[in-house]
């Protein structure tokens, strides 16, 4: 009970400031707004990812070259770019193109008569790239290839054996009747190198903005709880309740469980503004929603019980919270997610409690996963409140000492 006395003491100082109201709601909300704006007017995602390869065509009246020429230019996976002869070396080592696909001459004609013939492609094998390449032209190669065995086995049975006109008729039936079959011509193979990437948000803006939002002012709404701890230090109340019947942990306790009902008073608002506002579907999952947040809220007010006992006055713990914000929440995924940002960045940002705070909601209104997508990040955050706790009982005792 003493416990809950000293957290309904913070409540009640803490409502009693109007200033409150702004840091506390208004503001999430206007932030959320503005974002989500933000991100429905930046540039479509749907940028051009293929790779490129150089074509390089000896044979360009070849009925065969023309045919894979336009299955090429339908690849998901490559963008072909039509070269000279003597420019192929030249494209690769400037990095124009990460390939060069090489058609011989009388290639068609060649391949229509049952000829051994061989396509070349100039690229580095055992690189990601160049397997990637190779499987992009594997399967539209094969079924061409195919179409013509097939065309020139039709023209034989006609007892038209070598028949120029014959075979080419043959050969664009049996090469149509590839593309029509499911998965067309080489999208099968193709989407497994290159799958077209989705909006990092989803079919909703705010499916980033409102989550993104909701954990930046969890930390900076803390100014106010951490500035109840610093003046209870500076009047020495804190001190002195310590030297009382209630135990240490009570105190800290109390303090922490006050810092925790602001923070999840605040996320609970802005999520239920979310849901029923800005159209995120936080109710998908409310479970799900309800671990992640309560995890969050515990690792927030954790530290915000260290502000407050590192923090030398109420200054101090305006800084130390803008501090928290403008770093933990780029660095953790709460303005752009990780996966847009570097390799680098997203390994250092998974070290921060935001970034498993957004992967935990991102689970849930982006990917549409369910509680046992988000056990995970709320583990690893509430290992953070327990080691945040943990400084704050230290700190306070290396201070008093």
């Amino acid at each position: 009970m003493k416990t809950l006395d000293l957290a309904s003491k913070d409540l009640l100082q803490i409502f009693r400031d109007r200033k409150s109201f702004l840091f506390l709601l208004a503001m999430p909300i206007v932030f959320t707004l503005f974002m989500g704006f933000a991100y429905r007017g930046a540039p479509s995602q749907e940028t051009d990812n293929r790779i490129p390869v150089g074509w390089i065509d000896n044979d360009p009246d070849g009925l065969l070259s023309r045919t894979l020429y336009a299955a090429l230019q339908d690849s998901e996976a490559i963008k072909l770019a039509l070269l000279e002869t003597s420019g192929a070396a030249d494209a690769i080592s400037k990095g124009s193109v990460a390939g060069v696909v090489i058609i011989p001459v009388g290639f068609s004609a060649q391949a229509l008569a049952g000829e051994n013939v061989q396509l070349t492609l100039l690229t580095d094998p055992n690189s990601t790239t160049g397997q990637t390449i190779f499987q992009a032209l594997r399967s539209p190669i094969s079924r061409l290839m195919s179409a013509a065995e097939i065309a020139r086995l039709s023209a034989g049975a006609l007892g038209k054996p070598g028949d120029e006109t014959e075979m080419n008729a043959a050969f664009q039936l049996a090469a149509q009747a590839w593309q029509d079959a499911p998965g067309g011509v080489s999208l099968r193979t193709e989407l497994a190198v290159a799958a077209k990437q989705e909006s990092w948000f989803g079919d909703n803006p705010y499916n980033q903005a409102s989550p993104g939002i909701l954990v930046q002012f969890a930390v900076f709404g803390l100014v106010t709880s951490a500035q109840i701890v610093v003046q209870e230090r500076k009047t020495r109340t804190l001190q002195r309740l310590l030297t009382t019947a209630i135990r240490p942990w009570q105190v800290f306790a109390g303090h922490w469980l006050a810092m925790f009902a602001v923070v999840m008073m605040q996320e609970l608002i802005l999520i239920v503004f979310g849901q029923f506002v800005l159209g995120v579907n936080y109710a998908q999952a409310p479970l799900a929603t309800l671990l992640v947040a309560m995890t969050l809220g515990l690792w927030v007010s954790a530290m915000g019980l260290l502000i407050g006992v590192l923090a030398r006055g109420e200054d101090q713990v305006v800084l130390l919270s803008l501090l928290a914000m403008f770093i933990l929440s780029p660095l953790g995924g709460a303005w752009f997610p990780l996966e847009a940002a570097g390799k680098g960045f997203g390994i250092v940002g998974r070290m921060t409690p935001t970034a498993w705070a957004m992967i935990g909601f991102q689970n849930i209104l982006i990917r549409g996963q369910g509680l046992a997508a988000v056990w995970l990040p709320s583990a690893i955050m509430l290992a953070f409140a327990a080691g945040f706790f943990a400084l704050a009982v230290w700190g306070f005792r290396r201070i008093e000492a």
